[in-house]
């Protein structure tokens, strides 16, 4: 018994660990796909075909009865879910990526469940209870986050090159392209606003539809016109829609299928062994990995700055993470203590709970959607 639940544990760590290798892959791919010109909402339109097409077998599978669930107010919340998570954060950041660097959009994600707490806290979907040491880890955690995210921005400091490419391998690799930082950042910032409110959208929309693999098929397919009416309105000349035997296709299909599809199932089985904090506690590694693989393989030099600010941001998405895993420790037991009152007190039998607890993925992060009776939203996104 003792060998099985280790041998478990162990089978847990390394898919979550392949996970955060797929996003570090990802983001490096991406980076010199969009560096070498390759338009935006192309990408996202044909990623999201091979997304749709990778999840869809699990919904007809396992979750044939959905449809008959389907109703306009369901329609409009995925297509809500769909334009704001997938169409503008997605869109935002990759136009961030491209006027910066790997390692400094892909720090900016880790923001995303703290920019997510605040909004929670704005519509009072959540409070922030200071007086408890969850309440204050999570405020400090949020604090130190935030000054993170600034020092990258603000503070250069010692510059390091480690790179093992040459400066002609480098300019094939990738090609010179002007960054742009401050409008990259405006990019990366709206994408982070937009991912805050793509999880309280999600959250709505599994109240009414707890069908994760139906819902995340419906939401692909409705991301693919989104992406292609918008990217038909920056632009309808055919080489930019032109798909060749190169690199790009193959993030698309490396996107869609393992990026989305792959990790998805990973992650979705993780939560259901291990909670929903444990996939969120490996999201700095790819992090890690991105900014070794840009500075060796793709020849970006890397600052103090950027080094400070990350070991701020991660440790700040630490604390975070853990005094939301302690409030919703504390919380539990009330809320089951209200509900066996409740059983109690009704003559009538209570029907029983599906749980709405589900992983949404996105093609840089996967975030939890905990119980959304307290709408309590936790990164591993995009």
């Amino acid at each position: 018994m003792e060998r099985a639940a280790a041998g478990g544990g162990i089978r847990v760590v390394l898919g979550m660990l392949l996970v955060q290798g797929i996003m570090a892959g990802l983001q490096i791919l991406s980076k010199v796909i969009l560096g070498e010109g390759a338009f935006v909402f192309a990408l996202m339109t044909y990623r999201h075909i091979v997304a749709t097409l990778c999840v869809a077998p699990f919904a007809l599978l396992w979750e044939r009865e959905s449809m008959k669930e389907l109703s306009l107010t369901v329609v409009m919340w995925i297509f809500l879910v769909a334009l704001s998570g997938i169409s503008m954060a997605m869109g935002f950041f990759y136009y961030g990526l491209q006027n910066t660097s790997a390692t400094y959009a892909t720090n900016t994600l880790n923001l995303i469940p703290i920019v997510t707490f605040v909004f929670s806290i704005i519509t009072r979907l959540e409070k922030l209870r200071l007086r408890s040491k969850g309440g204050k880890a999570i405020l400090l955690g949020a604090m130190l986050s935030f000054g993170g995210a600034l020092t990258i921005t603000l503070y250069t400091g010692k510059t390091f090159h480690l790179s093992l490419i040459s400066t002609k391998t480098k300019e094939v690799i990738v090609p010179k392209v002007k960054p742009n930082w401050g409008r990259g950042t405006l990019f990366l910032v709206c994408s982070c606003l937009s991912y805050g409110f793509w999880f309280i959208a999600q959250a709505k929309l599994y109240k009414i539809f707890p069908y994760m693999y139906s819902a995340n098929t419906i939401t692909c397919i409705f991301a693919t016109f989104q992406s292609m009416v918008l990217g038909l309105c920056v632009d309808r000349t055919k080489a930019s829609w032109k798909l060749g035997w190169n690199l790009q296709l193959i993030t698309i299909f490396y996107s869609g299928a393992l990026a989305t599809a792959a990790t998805f199932c990973l992650i979705a089985s993780t939560i259901a062994k291990r909670g929903p904090t444990y996939p969120s506690m490996f999201n700095p590694l790819s992090l890690i990995l991105v900014a070794i693989a840009e500075t060796l393989f793709l020849g970006s030099s890397i600052s103090a700055g950027s080094l400070i600010g990350m070991t701020l941001t991660i440790v700040g998405l630490y604390m975070f993470l853990w005094g939301k895993n302690k409030e919703m420790r504390k919380s539990m037991p009330k809320r089951m203590k209200s509900e066996a009152q409740l059983a109690s007190s009704s003559s009538v039998e209570p029907e029983p709970v599906q749980s709405t607890a589900i992983v949404v993925p996105t093609d840089e992060r996967h975030i939890y959607i905990g119980d959304c009776a307290n709408e309590d939203v936790a990164n591993p996104p995009n």
